[in-house]
């Protein structure tokens, strides 16, 4: 099989579905992507494509999206322009197409079937924007958010199958979308993810850390209002208070992923910081930072209560990595958390807007973690079962591409 994978951040939602290529061996794969320090993986060609052209420092805000979109995908074209022309003729193309990159495929490669990940469609309401009172939102927000839906309206018109992970996420997109798209999550790989009830580690001015401390955890790609930090932060002097053997580790960067960056000097944790920094025992919280995939493994499993927190949007891998490894969860009650979570079986949910209520519970969970000890065990049964990829969302996949391919080009599981 050949196969051209496109996303702008290798390997993006194909993690492991790479993976399980390269193990399978046999097949041709090209990976598009602007990442160019990602490192070259066997039986895997990168391609490093450059946008034709970026949005002018002036653009209109109603048409920038869509000017950078175009600018990606014609980029994208012709590096698989490229491609075609060396002789490199893929089976099947896989994309992402949030960022316009399949946007020009088809005028290259008319005759390939193109399998697109939808993952988000803007919404003016029932999603982030308009969420938290405490970022209000503009007259030309609505506006904004349905021009940048030109990409996914025309994305949709270019591929031949399409795939969302959730259903929440499958619903931001209007039911005219829906006959196209398939629901499976990229999957996550339980067998790998365990709990460790022997784990112990080291890490920085934290020390040496066991099962036997009373540790709460944190994570996000970056501590931002979309997920939740501000809530996390405002709990936090309680929990420490009510806990004086606790300490938290927090993981994430200080950039923004979603939403609006903070304009404060030192972005949002210093924001934060200020607002309740002298409530807080410093002594006892450790900024971790980014860290390594095997670290945030450790991290999770040490964790006495891991907080898992967001407004209505993209839900993290960590949510369904950390019940694989049996943590007892304390995470928001939004609607795509429940889709994943259920209150008092598989985790507990908290009003988003209630870090009172957030310390409350966690401090529960640290007090008397036999009395939630279930909730771990049956976390990790509910991703094995509904997320695992190999049992689960590998099979679903695989038929979904098979049905864009020809009887002597199919996969075998």
């Amino acid at each position: 099989m050949k196969f051209l994978i496109v996303h702008q951040n290798m390997p993006g939602q194909y993690r492991e579905l790479l993976d399980w290529l390269i193990r399978q061996g046999g097949h041709d794969i090209v990976f598009l992507t602007q990442r160019r320090n990602y490192p070259d993986l066997p039986g895997v060609r990168k391609v490093v494509y450059r946008p034709h052209h970026n949005p002018a420092k002036d653009a209109y805000g109603l048409s920038k999206t869509w000017e950078e979109a175009t600018g990606y995908g014609y980029g994208a074209a012709m590096a698989a322009k490229t491609l075609r022309d060396e002789g490199f003729i893929p089976d099947l193309i896989l994309g992402h197409t949030g960022w316009g990159e399949l946007l020009f495929m088809k005028q290259v490669l008319p005759d390939v079937p193109i399998l697109g990940f939808f993952e988000y469609y803007y919404l003016a309401s029932g999603g982030p924007v308009g969420f938290d009172p405490e970022e209000p939102v503009s007259e030309a927000s609505p506006f904004l958010l349905h021009a940048r839906n030109a990409v996914p309206n025309t994305a949709i018109q270019v591929v031949d199958r399409g795939l969302s992970p959730t259903l929440w996420q499958r619903d931001t997109f209007p039911k005219s979308f829906h006959d196209k798209l398939y629901v499976c999550h990229d999957g996550i790989r339980t067998d790998r993810l365990l709990p460790n009830p022997d784990i112990a580690l080291t890490l920085g001015r934290a020390g040496q850390i066991t099962r036997d401390d009373e540790i709460f955890t944190y994570v996000a790609r970056n501590m931002e209002r979309t997920r939740g930090f501000h809530i996390f932060m405002r709990a936090l002097p309680r929990i420490l208070k009510e806990r004086p053997k606790a300490r938290v580790l927090i993981v994430g960067g200080s950039g923004a992923s979603y939403g609006k960056a903070s304009q404060a000097e030192g972005g949002f944790r210093a924001e934060m910081e200020r607002e309740v920094g002298h409530l807080v025992d410093w002594d006892r919280v450790h900024f971790l930072g980014q860290v390594p995939y095997p670290d945030f493994q450790k991290i999770v499993q040490i964790s006495r209560c891991h907080i898992y927190l967001t407004m209505p949007f993209v839900l993290s891998w960590s949510l369904l990595e950390s019940m694989a490894m049996q943590a007892t969860i304390v995470a928001s009650d939004v609607p795509p958390v429940r889709e994943a979570m259920t209150h008092n079986e598989t985790g507990l949910l908290v009003d988003f807007f209630q870090p009172e209520a957030l310390a409350e519970q966690v401090v529960e969970v640290l007090a008397e973690p036999a009395k939630f000890a279930h909730l771990g065990p049956a976390a990790r049964e509910h991703v094995v079962r509904e997320y695992d990829f190999l049992t689960k969302c590998l099979p679903q996949h695989v038929a979904q591409m098979n049905a864009l391919l020809p009887a002597d080009r199919q996969l075998h599981l």
